[in-house]
C-alpha cells in the first residue's frame, strides 16, 4: 500500500534522486548498506564537519532528507538527516531539531509498517524537540509540523505528514 500525504503536493528542494525503493526494515527488501544488493551499498558518505544552520538553504543533505521524507522514504530521510545531527552538535538548538526530524522520520516509518506504540512514543519525542524553536527554524515552522503530524497519528489513517519549507 502506497502512503497518502498530506498536503498532497509539495515541491523538490534537491536534485538528487531518490533510491531505487524505500526500505522497510523487516521486510524482504534488502538493507540499503548492509546488503551488497542494497540501494546505497558501497556509497561513500562524505563526512560533514559542521553545520551551519543560517546556510540551510543551500544544504544538500538537508534539502535532500526533507524530499526523502516527504516522499516516504523515512529510513533514508533519517539517514540523510543522521550526519547532519552529528555535525551540529547533538546538545545544540539545530541538533536537537535535526534530531526531532530524525525521530519524526522514524516514527512515520513505524506507522507505516504497523508498530503504532512505537511510532506514539517516537513522536512524542519528535514533537517535544520540534517545538523547542519558536516560529520558522531551518525553514521550518516545528509547531504547525507538529499540528499535522499529530493529527495524522491521532485519525491513524494511511496519511503521512509532508514538510514544506519556507525560504522567506
Amino acid at each position: 500500500m502506497e502512503p497518502t500525504f498530506i498536503p498532497p503536493q509539495v515541491p523538490r528542494y534537491s536534485q538528487r534522486d531518490f533510491p531505487a525503493y524505500r526500505f522497510l526494515p523487516f521486510t524482504d527488501l534488502p538493507h540499503p548498506r548492509n546488503d551488497p544488493r542494497g540501494h546505497s551499498w558501497g556509497e561513500e558518505e562524505t563526512p560533514i564537519g559542521s553545520f551551519d544552520e543560517q546556510a540551510w538553504r543551500e544544504c544538500e543533505p538537508y534539502l535532500y532528507g526533507v524530499d526523502l521524507f516527504n516522499h516516504g522514504y523515512w529510513w533514508e530521510a533519517h539517514e540523510a538527516w543522521e550526519r547532519l545531527w552529528l555535525a551540529a552538535g547533538r546538545e545544540s538548538l539545530a541538533g536537537q531539531f535535526l534530531q526531532g526530524l530524525i525521530q519524526l522520520s522514524g516514527a512515520q516509518l513505524k506507522r507505516f509498517t504497523g508498530v503504532p506504540r512505537g511510532a506514539r512514543l517516537l513522536s512524542q519525542t519528535a514533537f517535544e524537540k520540534l517545538a523547542l524553536p519558536d516560529g520558522v527554524y531551518l525553514g521550518i515552522d516545528g509547531r504547525q509540523l507538529v499540528e499535522l503530524a499529530k493529527r495524522l497519528l491521532e485519525e491513524d489513517r494511511n496519511e503521512y505528514p509532508r514538510i514544506e519549507l519556507e525560504f522567506g
